[in-house]
């Protein structure tokens, strides 16, 4: 897989590092907007990245280019998705998919006319661990309860309420603790037990309207799932799944899943079988498998979940008033 970087930011070094280890992935291109230029070059030297370019039709026009990968500001993920595939480029796209449903089921629907693969790149949907964790399900018994918390404190909160608004908390960028944060919970519940039947979501607003934390509860037949995630204040992680006959106890953030315990009828047992340490290696092996051996059906597969999850989210926001830019486009 040839692959092309859209972005320079904290996202993209991480992207670059567990590029490191994915042997069949080569990245040969970099793109950045031209105030940006400096961190692309830099970035292009420390990775060995030979082609850098600051005007994105033009690397959309590279014939060499086969894959973008895209780790931009939420609001952009639709535009710069959109473009790539009209020029018949495929498309490794950041969490959140997009802003808003209809902009996520516009471009599934392009990708599948044109016949692109185009991937969410959520990590923890491609771990051994939230695979194994899906199998172990069964052993208890009937769900009942499914809590989810991840919470850490915003190194930019700070200044947040001091006046300044950085994209993570701009309602016009689509940012907020529900799509920043709380996306991988949501994740992680609508990837074990599908699209829940009711959705409600309760958040501490912040002076410009974004949610700066808050708790999205998720009904299912039987039991419910409550997804706590916050920017604006810190608790270690929590993941548990509540059966009749045990429980899962996750160990770690949702976006790493370092392990799990297994309680059966008072026996637990913790497993791993996560094989690299860099959360994002295992997904970037997974999207170069499925693109080498043409499964667009798998591929279609996780978009699906993808659309899913964006329905969900786009049915709190408007729970809680929460307006983005993309919400009033026709």
């Amino acid at each position: 897989m040839k692959l092309g970087i859209i972005g320079t930011g904290v996202i993209v070094s991480e992207a670059l590092e567990a590029l490191r280890q994915v042997e069949t992935i080569h990245c040969i291109a970099i793109w950045a907007r031209s105030h940006s230029k400096d961190k692309a070059l830099a970035l292009a030297d420390q990775y060995k990245i030979p082609k850098v370019y600051t005007d994105y039709a033009e690397m959309l026009c590279d014939l060499e280019l086969e894959v973008v990968y895209i780790g931009i500001i939420n609001s952009q993920h639709y535009s710069y998705v959109k473009q790539a595939l009209l020029a018949g480029k495929h498309v490794i796209v950041e969490k959140p998919f997009t802003s808003t449903s209809k902009e996520a089921q516009e471009l599934v629907t392009i990708a599948k006319h044109k016949k692109l693969f185009l991937f969410e790149a959520v990590t923890l949907l491609h771990l051994p661990n939230f695979t194994a964790i899906k199998k172990a399900l069964p052993e208890l018994g009937e769900i009942k309860m499914v809590q989810c918390n991840y919470s850490q404190y915003s190194r930019r909160y700070g200044k947040y309420m001091q006046g300044e608004v950085l994209p993570a908390f701009d309602p016009k960028l689509s940012g907020g603790a529900l799509y920043d944060i709380n996306i991988y919970n949501l994740n992680f519940v609508i990837g074990l037990f599908g699209t829940p039947k009711e959705v409600h979501y309760m958040a501490n607003i912040g002076f410009n309207g974004i949610d700066t934390s808050g708790v999205l509860t998720l009904k299912y037949d039987g039991f419910a799932a409550v997804c706590v995630g916050a920017k604006d204040s810190v608790s270690p992680s929590l993941l548990t799944i509540q059966g009749t006959q045990g429980y899962i106890r996750v160990h770690g953030a949702p976006n790493t899943l370092e392990s799990f315990t297994l309680s059966v009828e008072e026996q637990e047992v913790t497993n791993n079988e996560n094989l690299y340490e860099h959360r994002m290696v295992h997904e970037f092996i997974v999207f170069e498998e499925i693109y080498r051996r043409q499964d667009l059906s798998r591929c279609y597969a996780y978009l699906e979940q993808s659309l899913q999850v964006m329905a969900v989210a786009n049915q709190a926001r408007a729970e809680i008033g929460l307006v983005f830019p993309a919400d009033e486009k026709k």
